[in-house]
């Protein structure tokens, strides 16, 4: 693994590959020795190829989006409106683009997040936890003067969702003007991913001006699925639930035989993969002509928050591999199923083991 350090000499022998060992040093701060230290290991390591610095081409994944303090409570009986439930109350990061981050980071895969993060307690919190499982956070935007994102939900007594409330002014913040500045690293990726967090012309903006990136895009609800309305054509892979396939398209799809109709409206409008969730029911695929529900492992959730952040980076996985559209659903089934596993938005345990162990228990 690149480590931060690492990270940082590279990107300054992308911007100027005859840069010496001497000005590496006094632009980090440190001696030229460590810096020697560092080139010989980015070397063993396969990330520098020969003399004067030529970069081996390393895929990774840029995610954008919303990086929240989680903050959930489930009863530990059945879940009664308007009255105190006696349960458990735990607070974890979270945040749809930083949850798929971390999924990937826990999958092996090279990611860059960028999110607006407040320097405040939750902030700081969501800073460190991303470097440690992983996460390249060198992107994020911290404000002084602005509250880290903060979600608030409620489970009832099976592990669903009830009733949430999030605060996310701060996403307003992450403006195109900053996005600019980090233009060329987008660029270089092998795969962007969004979320409808974003204000909706930093959305315009990314799905107008990366045409040659793959775009992979979460809705994240119905009300915020209509920031994307106009911009589907630019989007690879969509990954809505029913609630927002219906109410962005209209089409009002009540039974399985009414879900081809649904996934051909945003074929029309130019949506190449589409991923509809439908809870316990598993999950409807289509692309190019091609329809297929499949079934969830059958698995008892322990909180079904994080599920679909981890099945989208199942999906992102298996596009870098190269993988059939059949082979990635499987896996993002599998991840998804091992991140509902646990208490946790997302679950400590993730790993490329982890799914794979599972997709063998569920297909072998």
């Amino acid at each position: 693994m690149i480590t931060e350090r690492e990270q940082e000499i590279l990107d300054l022998i992308r911007q100027d590959p005859l840069i010496s060992q001497q000005a590496l040093a006094d632009r980090l701060g440190v001696s030229r020795s460590a810096v020697a230290g560092h080139i010989m290991n980015l070397s063993n390591k396969g990330a520098i190829r020969g003399k004067g610095y030529i970069l081996a081409d390393s895929p990774y994944v840029v995610v954008i989006g919303g990086a929240n303090m989680d903050i959930l409570g489930q009863p530990c009986d059945k879940l009664l409106a308007r009255d105190s439930n006696p349960g458990r109350v735990s607070c974890s990061p979270g945040g749809v683009a930083r949850n798929i981050a971390e999924n990937l980071a826990r999958l092996g895969v090279d990611v860059r997040l960028i999110a607006p993060l407040g320097k405040d307690v939750y902030g700081q919190t969501l800073l460190e936890q991303g470097l440690q499982c992983g996460i390249d956070m060198r992107h994020c935007l911290q404000l002084d003067d602005a509250v880290t994102s903060t979600y608030l939900s409620v489970l009832d007594e099976s592990g669903d969702m009830s009733v949430a409330i999030n605060d996310m002014q701060i996403l307003e913040r992450l403006s195109v003007e900053y996005l600019r500045s980090h233009a060329d690293m987008i660029r270089r990726a092998s795969l962007l991913i969004v979320d409808a967090n974003l204000p909706a012309n930093v959305l315009e903006y990314l799905l107008s001006q990366f045409p040659d990136l793959p775009i992979f895009a979460d809705p994240v609800s119905g009300p915020k699925s209509e920031k994307l309305r106009g911009l589907l054509d630019a989007i690879h892979t969509f990954k809505p639930n029913l609630a927002e396939a219906k109410r962005l398209s209209g089409v009002d799809a009540k039974d399985e035989g009414q879900l081809p109709q649904l996934a051909s409206w945003f074929h029309r409008k130019g949506i190449k993969r589409i991923c509809i969730s439908l809870g316990a029911q598993g999950v409807y695929v289509s692309e190019a002509g091609r329809h297929q529900l499949y079934p969830p492992p059958p698995i008892q959730p322990v909180n079904a928050n994080g599920a679909g952040d981890a099945f989208l980076a199942g999906l992102a996985y298996g596009w870098l591999a190269q993988w059939s559209t059949p082979r990635s659903v499987n896996f993002a089934t599998a991840a998804s199923a091992v991140a509902m596993s646990h208490q946790a938005t997302i679950n400590p345990n993730m790993s490329l083991a982890a799914v794979n162990r599972l997709l063998e228990e569920t297909y072998s």
